[in-house]
């Protein structure tokens, strides 16, 4: 199956907000829907191994034999609750009007799962941070920040909270070649159609930013899209987060990339800011 949108669940508060966005872009993008739930069996704990060294020879090959017991047990009920959650998605993405979405369970991990899967994906849907996350924090999930680092398909990156059709979406943009890029996909994208598209520069208000800014109003209108734009002096994460606030935008547009020295460690600086502060979707563009 190709071109799907896949839709990474687990028991987080996310998940329900995962499914409505994945059978959103599935509709808009005419695209089938696959949920996915990656069942990762942690290896035996350090504190199984140190327990265990200290006992007699005997004590300790019972000791090993019940916690591979518990292994298996763990294993199979978490690929039980695996079923159950997919099942409600499934039900969920139904009620949302698809009609036949598919789902996957994997054993393994998330990153390498998505990884290998990512040939068939057009888009990718999770949350901001799994259900072993701390969600308390301001941080990604290491899962994410890893999925980000790693994946080659656009990633729309959602918050807990409840769904709402995008009106309006924003895209920062800075000029560069690859920003240019990213226009030029949001302008063709199905998922936009009818989608009122903002694009802002945080910098002086230059003569050439002004005609990079024209460039890419004419780009979206040339496609039929309402847009409108600005151009922002300001800290790049507190300009664009106030714009957003200000003009009521439903999703961010980002690229994954950057010109900083730390971009090969994750994706652009101002990019990984802009996912651990968003209280709204983001779609990273690859």
């Amino acid at each position: 199956m190709s071109e799907q949108v896949l839709a990474a669940i687990d028991g987080s508060q996310f998940s329900e907000s995962v499914c409505d966005y994945a059978a959103w872009a599935s509709q808009a993008l005419n695209a089938p829907l696959v949920f996915v739930h990656v069942v990762d069996n942690h290896p035996q704990t350090s504190e199984d191994a140190n327990l265990s060294g200290s006992l007699r020879l005997g004590a300790r090959e019972k000791l090993m034999e019940e916690l591979s017991d518990l292994d298996e047990q763990r294993a199979k009920i978490n690929r039980e609750q695996g079923k159950l959650m997919l099942d409600a998605a499934k039900a969920r993405a139904i009620e949302d009007g698809i009609a036949d979405p598919a789902t996957r369970q994997r054993n393994g991990t998330l990153v390498e799962t998505l990884v290998e899967l990512e040939k068939d994906v057009r888009l990718l849907v999770m949350g901001k941070r799994g259900e072993t996350a701390d969600q308390a924090s301001g941080h990604l999930g290491s899962n994410l920040e890893r999925v980000v680092r790693e994946m080659h398909r656009p990633i729309l990156m959602v918050p807990r909270g409840g769904f709402k059709t995008p009106e309006k979406v924003m895209m920062a943009f800075d000029g560069s070649k690859t920003a240019r890029t990213g226009i030029e996909m949001l302008a063709k994208s199905p998922l936009f159609n009818g989608i009122a598209c903002h694009v802002v520069i945080v910098g002086a208000n230059t003569g050439e930013h002004s005609s990079q800014l024209e460039w890419a109003l004419t780009t979206l209108r040339d496609a039929g899209h309402e847009a409108e734009g600005a151009i922002r002096a300001g800290e790049v994460e507190t300009t664009l987060h106030a714009y957003a606030k200000d003009n009521d935008i439903d999703m961010m547009i980002m690229g994954a990339y950057g010109h900083s020295r730390i971009r090969h460690l994750l994706v652009g600086s101002t990019t990984t800011e802009m996912l651990r502060k968003s209280t709204i979707p983001v779609l990273i563009l690859r």
